[in-house]
Parts: C-alpha cells; sequence; structure tokens
C-alpha cells in the first residue's frame, strides 16, 4: 500500500495521473502477445517485463500504476493447465509487480506518491473474442458476480490501493462488479467503454454511471479505451450524474480488430485534450490501449504531475485486450 495520501484524498486536491497502455509498452520490449492470456501469460513466464513496463511509465511520470490482472482469471489460467492455487498466486503477483515498480520508484525520490490500482477486467475479455465491447453476454448479474468474486478476493488480499473496475461494456457487469467490489471494503473506480455517447451495450450513460451514485467506496467514475473523442462528453455526464471526480483514459482512437487480433486506423490521442477532460471534471486522467509512456510524459507536463512534482502535483491542470 502507498504512504500518506489515499487515492481519494489526492482526489479531492487536484488531477492525478494514471499509466497508458500495458500491452503496447510490453511488445515494444519486444514480448510476445499472441496468445489468448494476452499479457496475463507473462506473469508466470516474465514478470520481469511488466515490472520493467511499470517503470516505463513510473520514468513518464505516472503517478497511479494499473496492474497486468485485466485478462488474468482462473478460467482463462485453467485453460492453460494451471490450477487454483497457482492461479491466485499469479493474480496476486501482478499486485506485487505493480507494487514493486512503486517501491523503487519511491525509494529513488522519497517524497513521490504512487498508488497501485488492480485491474479488474470484464467478463469478455477472459472470452478474448472483443466480447467487452458488446457486453450482453446472456449471464445475469448474479452469474457476473460468482465470474468475479473469485479473482477479486485474490487481488484484494494482495493489498493494492484501488480497484480499477475497467472497460465495463453495460450495466449488469457495473452492478455485478460494483457489488463484489463492496464486499472487499477496498477503494475503487468504474469505467466503461462507450461509442456512440452510450455504453457499448447501447445503453444511456446517465443510467451506467448512475450504477455508482451514493457509494462511498468509489472514488471516480467515468470511461476508458474508448475513442478520444468520446471522452469530454461522456466525463461530464459522470460528474453531474454522480457528483464524484471523473475518471477518464481512453485509447489512440485506433479500433480493435478482434478476429485479426489487429489494431486497425490511425491514433488521435492528443494530450492538450486534458485540459477539456479536466474541466469537464476529470480528476484521474491517462491512457489506454496503444496510448504508450511519451504520451505520459505529455501529459505530466500539462498536469504538472510526475517524478518531483511533489504532494501537491496536479493543481496546474484545467480497445483491445488490455493486460
Amino acid at each position: 500500500m502507498s504512504s500518506g495520501r489515499t487515492v481519494a484524498e489526492a482526489l479531492a486536491e487536484g488531477p492525478v495521473l494514471l499509466d497508458g497502455g500495458l500491452s503496447n509498452q510490453l511488445e515494444a520490449q519486444g514480448c510476445d502477445l499472441s496468445d489468448a492470456l494476452w499479457s496475463a501469460r507473462l506473469l508466470a513466464d516474465a514478470p520481469e517485463q511488466i515490472e520493467a513496463a511499470h517503470l516505463a511509465y513510473l520514468r513518464a511520470g505516472a503517478q497511479v500504476l494499473i496492474t497486468s490482472g485485466y485478462q488474468a482469471t482462473f478460467e482463462g489460467f485453467a485453460h492453460w493447465g494451471i490450477g487454483p492455487e497457482r492461479a491466485r498466486a499469479l493474480l496476486a503477483r501482478s499486485v506485487e509487480l505493480a507494487r514493486r515498480a512503486a517501491g523503487a520508484a519511491r525509494q529513488a525520490d522519497p517524497g513521490r506518491e504512487v498508488w497501485v490500482a488492480a485491474s479488474v477486467g470484464p467478463y469478455g475479455a477472459m472470452l478474448a473474442d472483443g466480447s467487452e465491447y458488446r457486453g450482453r453476454y446472456g449471464l445475469a448479474v448474479r452469474e457476473l458476480e460468482r465470474f468475479h468474486r473469485p479473482r477479486m478476493a485474490a487481488f484484494a488480499e494482495a493489498g493494492p490501493d484501488v480497484l480499477a473496475l475497467e472497460t465495463v461494456p453495460d450495466i449488469d457487469e457495473a452492478e455485478a462488479v460494483v457489488r463484489v467490489a463492496e464486499e472487499t471494503g477496498l477503494p475503487y473506480w468504474l469505467s466503461y467503454s462507450v461509442a456512440g455517447g452510450r455504453t457499448r451495450a447501447g445503453q444511456p450513460l446517465e443510467e451506467a454511471f448512475a450504477v455508482v451514485a451514493g457509494r462511498d467506496r468509489a472514488v471516480a467514475v467515468g470511461v476508458n479505451c474508448c475513442d478520444p473523442a468520446e471522452a469530454e462528453e461522456a466525463v461530464r455526464v459522470a460528474a453531474e450524474v454522480t457528483g464524484k471526480p471523473a475518471v477518464v483514459y481512453p485509447n489512440s482512437g485506433e479500433g480493435w480488430d478482434a478476429e485479426g487480433r489487429g489494431w486497425t486506423g490511425r491514433s488521435t490521442f492528443a494530450p492538450e485534450r486534458v485540459r477539456a477532460w479536466t474541466g469537464a471534471g476529470a480528476r484521474l486522467v491517462g491512457g489506454c490501449c496503444r496510448v504508450g509512456p511519451e504520451h505520459i510524459e505529455e501529459l505530466a507536463a500539462l498536469l504538472g504531475a510526475g517524478p518531483g512534482a511533489g504532494p501537491s502535483a496536479g493543481h496546474g491542470g484545467d480497445g483491445a485486450p488490455h493486460s
């Protein structure tokens, strides 16, 4: 756990900078992410690569590290012959690797604040077929709770600062992950992947964000892994509906081809948009897929965040498998 302020306390004082896409940084380091486990496989095969990716984002100025747990599930590991006890240890390792990188950063800069967010990806991420961009899996809320409960318990036991309930495609899954997150007693944020001003399943954002209205453990609500052009309006709605700080970390704007397992189009991620995001209510900001350390470094400069910025950092600022 980080020392000093909680994430909620930091957000009350100003913007806090998230990291960027983990998978693209791992690929930049030469890692092969071609199988269905995506970067979760590296928890067993090459954990040092995950730690190195975290360190790359810390050098860029990130204040929150999102772990490599997005696609790590008991079911996914079982498909590869990894039993429950080993799987539980690997889930915990995703948190431990981020904590270790955060510790190294604080050792180099004792006044630096770094928080660790355990990534809780949606049910569709385990299917590895792009389902997290559609939702509506045909499962009831209670069935989704049963899927998320064991892995979230394993993450919580490892001691992150916050849970990142991310890339949620529809309200049913949002209700499930929020209920389970509440059971852990940890703070959490909820972020949807959106398209056309609605959830990926086509539901109004006002209804989607209302899932956490009045829930004290929800430190932020918003969007991630969406087109950057969708971010500002979604942030405004999230802040208006809940009165909470908004979280926003869009992808590069490229499209994910689940069948071809590749990205299409061109990047439209522009760090200068962060001023519009924070002006609309965003306090937890960063990037998702295909947004790398160079973009996070630009965001850090715009927000006054990052190494050496001190506890008041942040006051100056007005799609695919992730892990």
